[in-house]
């Protein structure tokens, strides 16, 4: 019974490890391809410049509060289950 339980407690943390991890690389990913394709836009139209770049500002918000929230609750994840 208590060899279940902490069976149970580690993979609940490798999990929450595992999933912040997946959730820091996703931002990353999802960041870097914002930023590719705005310097595209960018090059393509030169005038429409400072619309691409406050577009992408605020994706780039939107990415990063998506990616903390993951990771804050992989951090409750964890803590509930030590």
């Amino acid at each position: 019974m208590l060899l279940a339980l902490l069976l149970d407690i580690s993979y609940a943390i490798m999990g929450a490890g595992i999933g912040a991890g997946l959730a820091a690389i996703g931002a990353g990913i999802g960041i870097g391809r914002i930023g590719g394709s705005a310097m595209e836009g960018m090059a393509r139209q030169p005038e429409a410049s400072g619309k691409i770049q406050g577009a992408m500002l605020i994706i780039a918000a939107l990415i990063e509060v998506a990616a903390l929230f993951a990771l804050v609750i992989c951090l409750l994840i964890s803590q509930r289950a030590a």
